[in-house]
């Protein structure tokens, strides 16, 4: 058999050294943070049958828009719609213009006329009909 007792001498050498060892704090520690972190964005995804794409299109606006009743934090300017086995072909489901007042436009994607802010008498921007 091979003698390794001079591998394992620097091995427990090493990992003392990385904890406390003669120092204050130890060598490895964990991220020190200034304060909470900050809220970050995540993604839910909803699978749902359709017939078409563009049955699923008119379904997936529906169902973003009712989401966006009753949940109003959500940012429904990110919905996107793709095939379940083929999330890199995931198109927008709304416009997203922004506007003057630095408000998106909350109408389908690809919708002809005036950008609409969201809400009811909502800015109307662009070139119109």
């Amino acid at each position: 058999m091979r003698d390794d007792r001079a591998a394992h001498r620097r091995h427990r050498r090493a990992v003392a050294g990385l904890r406390h060892g003669d120092r204050k704090e130890p060598l490895i520690a964990p991220a020190r943070r200034a304060g909470a972190r900050p809220p970050r964005h995540f993604t839910v995804h909803l699978g749902f049958e359709a017939a078409d794409p563009t049955s699923a299109r008119e379904l997936a606006v529906a169902y973003a828009e009712a989401l966006g009743l009753l949940r109003p934090e959500l940012a429904l300017g990110a919905a996107a719609l793709s095939p379940a086995d083929a999330w890199h072909r995931a198109e927008r489901l709304f416009c997203g213009a922004v506007g003057p007042d630095g408000e998106r436009c909350a109408d389908v994607a690809g919708h002809p006329g005036f950008h609409h802010a969201p809400g009811p008498g909502g800015l109307g921007w662009g070139d119109g009909d």
